[in-house]
C-alpha cells in the first residue's frame, strides 16, 4: 500500500529530526507523538495526547501544566478520536498543522487552511495563554491559524467568543458529551448578534439563560462589563467583529469558563492554598435565570416569598389567569387595554433594578440622550419599552424594544431601569404625585369594580362546577385545598398531560404510588404523584401533604402546583425536576463521578437550609419525619429540593417533642428515640440530615453492610474510621480530585454530631448551617446510634422494620 505523501513526509521528519524539537514549538522538521508533551515557555500549559475519564480513546488536547491532574481546556480531534497510541502531530509539506493516526494511515484532524493561505516555512507554538498558534514563515506577527478560534467547552482569558463579521468565523463554546467523551455536546454558549448583541446559553437550540445584555458598548470602544479586582469581561462591537473578551489582571491567577452538558455555564478559579478549582458562579442558578420563565411581558423575582415568583410588567395582565393561579406563568402576560395603545395620554412606568429584556428585538443608538430615547419610543406605536444604553449609567445611548418583552427579572441593587409603555389609565395608577380629574377617577373605579364583579362571578361559576363534580372533593380534603387556596386540576387535564398515565411517562414507584412525568397544555412539565389503591397511605397523608407544603415557600423545597381528586383517584401535581432524586446520583457509580466536592457541599448546604426553614423560618414549625436521599430532588443546576411531606408534622411555637404510636419513616434514616419509643422532634430530622450528609460524602448507603464486626452500617463505619484518624478513607473514591480535605473532614465531623445517640447532644439546624459556613471549632461527637455497644449487642430498629425498596417508599412501623 502506498502511503500518502503528507503522512510519509511527516513520519520521516519526525524520525530524522526529533532532536530539534523545541519545548514549545512544532516545525516542519519536528513533530510530537503520543507520549510527548509540549510545554509553553512559561510552563503554564501543556499540549499532548490524553484519554478522558474511563475512555481508552486518545485525543490531542491542551491542559494546565502546573495544576495537578489534567484539566483539559482545548481538544483538537474531539469528534474523531484515535483508538490507540499511534497518533502524531506535525506540520505537513503544505504548511498545515495535521494530526495523523499512523496505524490506520489517515489524517484525523487538520488546521485545514487553503494552499494559498499557508507557506512552506510555518511554525506552531503553544503560548502561555493556552493558545496553539500557527505562524507564517516563522514570523510570529503573522498568524495563519489559532486554536482560540475553534474553542471546545472552555473560555480562557484573552480568548474571543463571538462573530468575526469579515471572515464569518463564529467562536462558540460547546459542551463535552460526557466526562468520558469530549465530543460535541448539545449545550452551547454564543453571542447572538441580532438586535443588540447578547450572550445566550442554549441546549438543543433552546435558550436556557441570557446574562444581562452588556449595555454600554460604544462603537469602536471596549468598555468594562463585569469587573472584579482581578479579571473582567468586555464586549467589542465594531464593523469587523462582535465578540466577548475576558482579561485577567494577575497572570498568576488561573480562570476558566466552562459550558457543561447538563445545561449550565460555570466560572472557575484555581485556589492554590486549597489546591482546588473554586466555582465563582453557576448559571442558570435559580428559576428566574431560566430563559422566559415568566413568559412574555412577565417579570421574575427569585427572592419573592409569595407563592408565585412571576409578576406582569406594568400595564399587563396574565394571559391565562387560571394557569397563573396554578403557578404556571409560562403563557406570560398581555396588555390590559389593547385598544388604548398609541392614544393621547400614554407614557412610561419605570421598573427599577431589572435585567432588561431579551435584546434580540431591540434597536440601539449610542448618540441619543435618554430624553430623546423616550420621545422617539413614544412616537413609534410599535415601541414597547426603552432603557439607556450607557453602562456607566450616564444616561446616554438608547435601547428600544419592539413587541413582547421577554426574560425580564429583578436584580436587586444591580439591575437597570427599564421604562415600559403604558396607557393613560395605568400611568395614572403609577404616578406617585399628580392630580386626576373626577371623571378619570370615576372611570378607574368603575373599571375596577366591574373587573372585580366579573372575577367574582367567574370564581363562583368555577366553584359551582367543582362542587357538582361530586361531594368526594369536599369530603377528601375536608376544606384543606380551599383553605390553602390550592389549585384543583381536572382529571382530564392530568390524563392528557401524562398520556393517560402511559408507562413511558412513569418516573418511579414509591410507597405513595407511581409518579408520572406530564406536560400541561401550556408546555409546563410537571410530576404527578398518584396515590395507589394498594398504598399504605391514605387520605390523611394526602391531606397532610396538601395542607403543609401549600404553605411552604423556599428555594430548597419542591413546589406543589396543585392536586386532583376524581372518585377514588388522589393525585398531587409538583414542579418537574429533570435530575430526579439525590440517591440517583450518589448511589450511581457513573453519575457520582461527575459530582465533585464543591457540588456535593452545595447540595449539603442547600438541604440544611431547607430543613432550617422548616424548623424555624417558615410560618409553620414543621418536622419532616422522612428525610432521606430519595426525598431530596435535584433541579437542572443540581440545587436540592426537599420533597414528600406526607409524614410531616406541625409543632406549636413552644413545642419541643411529641410522641406517636404510628412510627413512620425509612430504615437507616430514623433516629433511635423515634424508632424505639415513637418520640420525635426537630432533632429527629437532624439525625436524618446527618445520615444524608455522610452518604453524600461517602457515596454509600447507611444500610449497606460493611465487612467489619463493629461496622454494621455506614454510621458505625464512619465512626470507627474517624476515631482512628482515617477520615480520608471515608471519602467516596469516585469523587473527582482534588478536593478541600479540611472542609470534607469538618463536614464528616458535623455529620457525626448529627447522628449522636442522644437527641440532646445533637446540634440544631441553625447550628449546622453556621458550622458549615464558618471555621469555628467543633465539639467532639459522642458515640452514634445504631452501633455495637459494650456488650456486643446492637442498638437498632425493631425486627418489624423493613428497608425502603426504592427512591420514594415510606416504611410504616408500629411503635412500642
Amino acid at each position: 500500500m502506498n502511503w500518502p505523501s503528507n503522512l510519509l513526509n511527516l513520519i520521516i521528519s519526525s524520525v530524522l529530526f526529533r532532536a530539534c524539537i523545541s519545548t514549545d514549538l512544532i516545525t516542519r522538521e519536528s513533530s510530537i507523538r503520543d507520549g510527548d508533551v509540549l510545554i509553553s515557555s512559561g510552563g503554564d500549559f501543556a499540549l499532548g495526547f490524553f484519554s478522558p475519564g474511563n475512555s481508552g480513546h486518545r485525543y490531542l488536547g491542551i491542559w494546565y501544566n502546573k495544576i495537578p491532574g489534567k484539566t483539559v481546556v482545548w481538544v483538537a480531534n474531539r469528534d474523531n478520536p484515535i483508538k490507540d497510541t499511534s497518533g502524531r502531530l506535525g506540520i505537513d509539506n503544505l504548511g498545515n498543522l495535521i494530526l495523523y493516526d499512523t496505524k490506520r494511515r489517515i489524517s484525523v484532524w487538520s488546521s485545514n487552511l487553503s494552499s494559498s493561505s499557508v507557506a512552506s516555512n510555518c511554525v506552531a507554538q503553544l503560548l502561555d495563554s493556552g493558545n496553539l498558534v500557527l505562524f507564517q514563515d516563522g514570523k510570529k506577527s503573522s498568524v495563519l491559524w489559532q486554536g482560540f478560534d475553534y474553542p471546545t467547552d472552555t473560555l480562557l482569558p484573552s480568548m474571543k467568543l463571538g462573530l468575526n463579521r469579515t471572515s464569518g468565523l463564529n467562536r462558540i463554546l460547546t459542551s463535552w458529551k460526557s466526562k468520558d467523551d469530549p465530543g460535541t455536546g448539545t449545550t452551547y454558549f454564543m453571542i447572538n448578534p441580532s438586535g443588540f448583541p447578547h450572550l445566550t446559553l442554549y441546549k438543543n437550540r433552546v435558550p436556557l439563560w441570557q446574562p444581562s445584555p452588556y449595555i454600554g458598548v460604544r462603537l469602536n470602544m471596549i468598555p468594562a462589563v463585569g469587573q472584579y479586582s482581578w479579571f473582567n469581561f468586555s464586549i467589542i462591537i465594531d464593523a469587523d467583529e462582535v465578540v466577548l473578551v475576558s482579561t485577567v489582571f494577575n497572570s498568576s491567577i488561573f480562570v476558566r469558563g466552562v459550558v457543561q452538558e447538563s445545561g449550565i455555564a460555570q466560572l472557575f478559579t484555581w485556589v492554590e492554598n486549597k489546591s482546588e478549582w473554586v466555582t465563582f458562579f453557576t448559571k442558570p442558578e435559580d428559576q428566574c435565570d431560566s430563559y422566559g420563565h415568566c413568559g412574555a411581558n412577565g417579570n421574575c423575582h427569585s427572592d419573592s416569598m409569595d407563592q408565585i415568583e412571576c409578576n406582569c410588567l406594568p400595564g399587563f395582565t396574565p394571559k391565562s389567569p387560571n394557569d397563573w393561579s396554578m403557578r404556571d406563568s409560562s403563557g406570560g402576560c398581555i396588555r390590559k387595554n389593547q385598544i388604548s395603545i398609541c392614544r393621547n395620554g400614554e407614557g412610561f412606568v419605570k421598573v427599577a433594578d431589572v435585567k432588561v429584556p431579551d435584546t434580540s428585538v431591540a434597536s440601539f443608538d449610542m448618540n441619543m440622550t435618554l430624553r430623546e430615547c423616550k420621545s422617539e419610543c413614544l412616537r413609534n406605536c410599535s415601541c414597547t419599552a426603552y432603557a439607556d444604553a450607557d453602562f456607566t449609567r450616564g444616561g446616554s445611548g438608547c435601547l428600544m424594544w419592539y413587541g413582547d418583552l421577554m426574560d425580564t427579572r429583578v436584580i436587586s441593587g444591580g439591575g437597570r431601569d427599564l421604562y415600559v409603555r403604558v396607557d393613560a389609565l395605568v400611568l395614572a395608577e403609577f404616578q406617585k404625585k399628580g392630580f386626576l380629574s373626577r371623571k378619570k377617577v370615576l372611570a378607574t373605579l368603575v373599571g375596577l369594580v366591574s373587573a372585580a364583579a366579573i372575577i367574582s362571578l367567574a370564581v363562583s361559576i368555577v366553584l359551582v362546577k367543582k362542587k357538582r363534580k361530586g361531594s368526594e372533593i369536599g369530603k377528601e380534603l375536608d376544606g384543606t385545598a380551599k383553605d390553602q387556596e390550592l389549585p384543583l386540576f381536572d382529571i382530564t387535564t392530568i390524563k392528557a398531560a401524562t398520556g393517560d398515565f402511559a408507562s413511558t411517562n412513569k418516573l418511579g414507584q414509591g410507597g405513595f404510588g407511581p409518579v408520572y412525568k406530564g406536560r400541561l397544555a401550556s408546555g409546563q412539565e410537571v410530576a404527578v404523584k398518584r396515590l395507589s389503591k394498594s398504598s399504605g397511605q391514605g387520605s390523611q397523608e394526602f391531606k397532610n401533604e396538601v395542607m403543609l407544603i401549600a404553605k411552604l415557600q423556599h428555594r430548597n423545597l419542591v413546589k406543589l402546583l396543585g392536586c386532583c381528586i376524581s372518585q377514588d383517584e388522589r393525585m398531587l401535581i409538583y414542579e418537574y425536576l429533570p435530575n430526579k432524586s439525590l440517591d440517583c446520583f450518589i448511589f450511581n457509580e457513573a453519575k457520582r463521578t461527575n459530582l465533585g466536592w464543591n457540588q456535593r457541599f452545595k447540595i449539603i448546604l442547600g438541604i440544611a437550609r431547607g430543613v432550617l426553614y422548616l424548623h424555624q423560618d417558615s410560618r409553620l414549625k414543621i418536622i419532616h419525619r422522612d428525610l432521606k436521599a430519595s426525598n431530596v430532588l435535584l433541579d437542572v443546576a443540581l440545587h436540592p429540593k426537599i420533597s414528600d411531606f406526607g409524614m410531616a408534622k406541625m409543632f406549636g411555637e413552644d413545642q419541643i417533642q411529641a410522641s406517636t404510636n404510628r412510627v413512620v419513616g425509612t430504615y437507616g434514616y430514623m433516629s433511635p428515640e423515634y424508632a424505639m419509643q415513637g418520640l420525635y422532634s426537630i432533632k429527629s430530622d437532624v439525625f436524618s440530615f446527618g445520615v444524608i450528609l455522610l452518604e453524600i460524602i461517602s457515596g454509600k448507603r447507611n444500610t449497606d453492610f460493611y465487612n467489619d464486626s463493629a461496622s454494621l452500617n455506614l454510621i458505625a463505619h464512619v465512626w470507627n474510621l474517624w476515631k482512628e484518624g482515617k477520615s480520608s478513607d471515608i471519602v467516596d473514591s469516585l469523587m473527582t480530585q482534588p478536593y478541600n480535605y479540611h472542609q470534607v473532614s469538618r463536614s464528616i465531623q458535623i455529620g457525626l454530631l448529627c447522628v449522636q445517640e442522644h437527641a440532646a447532644d445533637r446540634p440544631t439546624m441553625m447550628d449546622i448551617v453556621l458550622m458549615l459556613g464558618n471555621e469555628a471549632a467543633l465539639a467532639s461527637p459522642n458515640k452514634p446510634a445504631f452501633i455495637l455497644n459494650g456488650s456486643g449487642n446492637v442498638l437498632n430498629l425493631p425486627s418489624t422494620a423493613g428497608a425502603s425498596a426504592n427512591e420514594v417508599t415510606i416504611t410504616e412501623l408500629n411503635g412500642r
